[in-house]
């Protein structure tokens, strides 16, 4: 993948990883299989916590081997990540490369058509050189 040279691991457990991009951007990786919910929620908080650290507003998340989320992770995220008053004053910018799972590609449509008041600028992407691209242009 273009995006893993000069990555470091920011975090990870069970649920994925944060890396950080020498370009200026964060790098979230959904592991495959299920998650704990703890899991999830610790993954997402410490992305926050990178891109405030940071200073960044742009993040690359890669969903091609997530599973679906549940109702419960749904609602969490929903909540919380994409509440407005948790997002940076610059607001945020997402590349997504979509899930394989056409089940896991439907709940995050759905997450995000219920998330239109978030400032959270996103593009789907099914290749990750196009979402690179998209994100140095942000």
């Amino acid at each position: 993948m273009p995006f893993a040279t000069g990555l470091s691991v920011y975090f990870e457990n069970p649920a994925g990883r944060v890396l950080e991009h020498p370009a200026g951007y964060a790098v979230f990786v959904y592991a495959p299989g299920k998650r704990q919910f703890g899991d999830l929620q610790a993954l997402l908080i410490h992305t926050g916590q990178l891109l405030r650290r940071r200073q960044w507003h742009r993040l690359l998340g890669d969903q091609r081997r997530m599973t679906p989320f549940t109702e419960e992770e749904s609602k969490w995220i929903l909540e919380y990540w994409l509440d407005p008053a948790n997002q940076q004053p610059r607001g945020l910018y997402a590349a997504v490369l979509l899930a394989e799972d056409v089940f896991a590609r439907l709940a995050t449509t759905q997450l995000i058509n219920d998330a239109k008041a978030a400032a959270l600028t996103y593009h789907l992407f099914d290749n990750e050189i196009a979402a690179a691209a998209w994100l140095q242009q942000c």
